[in-house]
């Protein structure tokens, strides 16, 4: 391995290579975009906790070398408020797919943002269970294929960063796999950010979601991206119409408001007030 190689720096498990994902997927471009913001802000492997739920994307905390939990499906959020609460100097991440933070665990995706807890999540989303056999999930565009709906979807997707943006998110960014030095540079901001942040990481599943659609490759489904990709400045000069069917990358949103943890903290510390006099009284 060469000093260079920070990616290899650090994995862990390398036993268990090849991993899971199939040839081509994009969330080894994502995870190592996660890995390389980690590494630009040296943020310690002991001071990072990294927990997901159930999906392809959920296993990437089996492969690095951090603090990690592996949890139930939809639930990654509420572990990591567990995880946040009961240790705040820890930087807690959720990295998980479109069908395990957006479904099952849509609730929790939705009052974390409201309560504005200091988590960073990275929903990576390719449209589809993955892993589960190629259902759809509620980012499947209208009128695409999946195993459970073979005549075609008919429900409007929900939109990642809009959902994170109306909830109360103070920070939200999309960026895609085949803009993986912009993806990476997004990741590394939110990390940073004080509050609760979304990156969502536009990925491709040639496997499931593409074969059904018959969109191709996994070269040919990355490089669509490129096609459909639009910057945040570009596309706030387009119409609605123009922006059909395109995607919107960079920082979408970026506010400051009260941290979660901080007015959790105050009312500890003014439960603990009469404790700390009755004690000095007692002394």
């Amino acid at each position: 391995m060469q000093k260079s190689d920070v990616t290899h720096q650090y994995l862990r498990h390398t036993m268990e290579f090849p991993n899971v994902w199939c040839p081509g997927c994009g969330i080894g471009i994502v995870l190592g975009a996660f890995i390389r913001a980690v590494d630009r802000l040296h943020i310690s492997k002991d001071d990072l906790a990294l927990v997901s739920g159930i999906g392809c994307t959920a296993r990437i905390p089996a492969y690095v070398d951090f603090n990690t939990l592996h949890t139930t499906h939809g639930r990654p959020i509420a572990f990591a408020t567990g995880v946040k609460l009961a240790n705040p100097k820890l930087k807690v991440v959720v990295i998980s797919g479109d069908g395990d933070i957006l479904a099952i665990g849509g609730n929790h995706f939705i009052h974390a943002c409201r309560r504005n807890i200091d988590i960073t999540v990275v929903v990576v989303n390719n449209y589809i269970y993955g892993m589960t056999g190629g259902q759809y999930s509620p980012t499947t565009p209208m009128g695409k294929r999946a195993s459970t709906a073979p005549y075609l979807t008919v429900e409007p997707p929900f939109d990642t960063c809009n959902l994170a943006i109306s909830s109360g998110a103070t920070f939200v960014a999309r960026s895609t796999v085949y803009h993986a030095t912009q993806l990476s540079s997004l990741i590394e901001k939110a990390l940073v950010k004080k509050g609760f942040s979304v990156v969502e990481a536009m990925s491709n599943c040639h496997t499931q979601y593409g074969r059904l659609n018959r969109e191709g490759t996994a070269v040919r489904m990355i490089q669509a991206f490129k096609n459909v990709a639009v910057p945040v400045s570009t596309a706030a000069k387009l119409s609605p119409e123009k922006l059909e069917g395109k995607i919107v990358i960079g920082v979408l949103h970026d506010i400051e408001r009260p941290e979660y943890i901080e007015h959790y903290q105050k009312i500890i510390d003014r439960l603990q007030l009469p404790k700390m006099a009755d004690k000095e009284e007692k002394e």
